[in-house]
């Protein structure tokens, strides 16, 4: 990995914060660490401890080729995002999901 590629960290877990509705004392709160150290990671370039990656990933649902392979971005960003809400959801709730997408394509019309 690049270090322009790890100047884009930020980046991307400030854009995935804000689509997933976290203030930035919401998000440090469930990972464990300060707002004062997110924000550093978010606009100052710090690059967080493994720890601190892996919650970041787990808790905003961000694949992780999207921080490490940042130039194979999704080419189909409505598939990305949803693979990004799959990796949120828990057993449950994938077999609703699974069940549904069975029953919209049966029953699509050719």
């Amino acid at each position: 990995m690049h270090n322009k590629d790890l100047d884009k960290l930020g980046k991307i877990i400030k854009a995935a914060r804000k689509e997933n509705n976290l203030t930035r004392e919401q998000l440090a709160e469930k990972i464990n660490i300060t707002p004062r150290y997110l924000m550093s990671i978010e606009n100052e370039n710090k690059k967080p401890s493994y720890n601190v990656l892996f919650n970041l990933i787990r808790k905003l649902g961000i694949s992780a080729d999207r921080i490490f392979f940042p130039e194979k971005l999704h080419a189909d960003s409505k598939v990305g995002l949803l693979i990004q809400l799959l990796y949120m959801c828990d057993e449950s709730e994938l077999n609703v999901i699974t069940a549904t997408i069975k029953a919209l394509i049966d029953n699509k019309k050719y």
